[in-house]
């Protein structure tokens, strides 16, 4: 109990530390030279918010965002047009967000200088996996989410780069009931950075890196979640328990080109990294970002986000993507530090619709040969599919809500179905969130006698729970929260689990970055350069 005290306070100390250094290096304004062009003074604008227009370098009044210079749009001429650099390369166009705006300070400006001319803009900050999709509809790996979900993280531009960092952790004590049951203190976690840079108008170059503290708040044996599976430890099948993550869960890079207003490519390598199979994980889907746990379905639906070996290839026009991946099946083994051997012997393929801003849907179909390192001869067919319907509910209220089946076909054990639906209401700072479970489960998956070992039992969770937020929109949201549980079982499953009801609580503080854009200076708090 002291050693886990003692790494959970270390790991609040880090991210902290981290947060306040990530702060300073956010609201510091840059002294930048003025640039003159045709006797023009240099203006300057916020890579999110364009209609945000000064004549002097700071930070934006909406969202705390060093202001980045503007790129004039030029009159066509004979000549080609140059290439666009700084925020020009934010600039480009995507097929679903167009932002043509001309803020009131640029018509006056251009009043007052006729020799000045301002254009309306063209501002999209882009997914650093394809630069025709918005940052807002990435999800993990390459899926989508819908493009009106909020985004919780800091962002940093340096000149036309983009930087964005996410992250949580959940400090906390959590109790699991019945003979299987355990309670303890913990903190799962995962911390995330995405960055792009363009290579012109029409290709970008992404990478991203996650990584999860996981191995040292968690322990090899992962953190008690009833009916849970997947995975070893010491050369014994996980049961019961929510396996650790790796300390490395994503190293990946992409390169997208967009050969049209509305279709685009991308290629992507990951080591480790996620193909295209299933929704996006969990713990990237808006209507599960405040929940601890990780679904008991999750390797029938989305346990390949760490996959060490990964190439996927796809394309989109308009809306609809189509994308294959051909990766390792073998989920990562007990040494949580390593990076695993990239075998390359699996293969997936999605295909994805988001026919309006508040929604995404998903099919998927994939082999994953030998998943478990246990069972090498294991042969796994998943097919899954989704659809995620997300709504803003005004300035600081969301609604987000996921519907996932995910059906595993193995070897010797034939069909088994999977179901998930969850939600996740916010309404400043309160959260209430729900998630219910059902999951066919064999004997052998729970680690059951051997007569029982092939027989197929239903289980189910019934989970709600609530958040408060302390801090709220000051760019560290720490919220205080509390999870009830109820898993249902046939009445087959009392020899091993007890006569008793299934259940598990607990109390946990969430700390993540605010909401993108919700950090707003109080009003009338001057930042130089900018208009009131």
């Amino acid at each position: 109990m002291r050693k886990e005290i003692t790494v959970l306070i270390a790991s609040l100390v880090a991210l902290a530390t981290s947060n306040t250094l990530l702060a300073q290096h956010s609201h510091h304004a840059h002294e930048i030279e003025q640039e003159h062009e045709q006797g023009n003074p240099q203006k300057y604008t916020c890579a999110m918010h364009p209609e945000v227009i000064t004549d002097q370098p700071g930070n934006c009044p909406k969202c705390g965002m060093t202001l980045v210079p503007l790129k004039e749009k030029k009159r066509r001429t004979s000549n080609p047009p140059s290439r666009s650099y700084g925020v020009a390369a934010a600039q480009r166009p995507t097929p679903n967000h167009q932002s043509h705006m001309s803020h009131p300070s640029a018509v006056a400006s251009a009043k007052e200088d006729p020799s000045h001319k301002m254009h309306q803009h063209e501002m999209e900050m882009h997914s650093s996996v394809d630069l025709a999709d918005p940052m807002s509809r990435e999800g993990s790996g390459t899926s989508w989410l819908p493009d009106s979900s909020p985004t919780y993280g800091r962002m940093f531009m340096f000149d036309g780069d983009m930087l964005m960092l996410h992250g949580a952790i959940f400090p906390r004590y959590t109790n699991v009931s019945t003979r299987r049951g355990d309670d303890r203190i913990d903190a799962p976690n995962w911390f995330m950075a995405m960055y792009s840079h363009p290579l012109g108008d029409s290709t970008q170059i992404g990478a991203r890196l996650m990584m999860s503290l996981d191995p040292l708040t968690e322990g090899g044996r992962g953190y008690p979640l009833l009916f849970q599976s997947g995975e070893s430890w010491h050369d014994q099948p996980l049961h019961d328990r929510q396996h650790p993550h790796d300390l490395f869960d994503e190293l990946s890079l992409s390169l997208s080109q967009k050969f049209d207003h509305d279709l685009s490519a991308y290629i992507y390598f990951g080591y480790p990294g996620e193909p295209a199979l299933g929704p996006p994980t969990f713990m990237h889907r808006p209507s599960a970002i405040d929940d601890p746990d990780a679904p008991i379905g999750h390797h029938w639906q989305d346990s390949t986000h760490v996959t060490f070996g990964v190439a996927t290839a796809g394309f989109a026009w308009k809306n609809i993507k189509v994308e294959g991946s051909i990766f390792t099946g073998r989920e990562p083994d007990e040494n949580r530090y390593d990076f695993d051997r990239p075998r390359f012997d699996s293969f997936s393929g999605r295909i994805s619709w988001n026919p309006t801003q508040n929604l995404a849907f998903q099919v998927s179909h994939g082999y994953i040969k030998s998943p478990e390192a246990l069972e090498p001869d294991l042969k796994r067919h998943r097919i899954t599919a989704s659809v995620i319907y997300n709504l803003p509910l005004g300035h600081d209220g969301n609604w987000s809500n996921t519907f996932v089946w995910g059906q595993n076909h193995d070897t010797g054990e034939g069909k088994t179905q999977s179901f998930l639906i969850e939600s996740n209401y916010q309404r400043g700072r309160d959260t209430v969130y729900v998630r219910w479970e059902r999951v066919e489960k064999s004997g052998h998956e729970l680690v059951l006698n051997p007569p029982a070992e092939s027989r197929i039992f239903p289980v189910s969770g019934y989970t709600l729970g609530y958040v408060r937020d302390l801090t709220h929109g000051t760019g560290l949201d720490i919220g205080v929260g509390t999870q009830f549980t109820i898993n249902d079982r046939p009445d087959r499953l009392d020899r091993y689990y007890g006569d008793d009801l299934g259940y598990a609580f607990q109390f946990f503080l969430r700390i993540r970055p605010s909401l993108h854009g919700h950090n707003v200076p109080r009003h009338g708090e001057h930042i130089s350069g900018m208009e009131k």
